[in-house]
């Protein structure tokens, strides 16, 4: 089980996750050559995972109900560990999860659903955004 930073460095070095250790408690693990960096922070008792998606649209009633209405649609349809959600004004994607009991396996499917995301999503509502 994964208590501290060191012990998910090991983990996402065993996994061959790229990753920057950003502070004693921060990591940017890396989600591919053209995806955002992962943003891993533990914060006892919670190890939060997040990504910026990009900015959500203002000021346009109908681009923003489409976005918005698409990101409740995949948060139901096609996320399992993973959420979508609106901080200061762009999309972000997220996870929290106990560090308590955290199993690395769970760890590694909260990383391998925003992979997903990344890869299958993020065009489509990039696109939506601009609408």
């Amino acid at each position: 089980m994964a208590r501290t930073a060191r012990d998910i460095d090991a983990f996402l070095a065993k996994r061959e996750r790229r990753c920057e250790m950003l502070a004693e408690d921060t990591f940017a693990i890396d989600s591919g050559p053209h995806g955002p960096p992962i943003a891993l922070r533990i914060a006892p008792p919670m190890a939060v995972v997040r990504v910026s998606i990009g900015p959500a649209p203002v000021g346009h009633a109908a681009a923003e109900l489409a976005l918005f209405r698409r990101l409740l649609q995949l948060n139901a349809t096609e996320l399992v560990y993973c959420a979508y959600g609106l901080e200061d004004g762009q999309i972000v994607l997220g996870s929290a999860l106990a560090i308590e009991n955290l199993d690395l396996n769970e760890l590694e499917a909260v990383l391998s659903d925003i992979d997903l995301a990344l890869a299958r999503h993020v065009p489509e509502l990039r696109t939506l955004s601009k609408a």
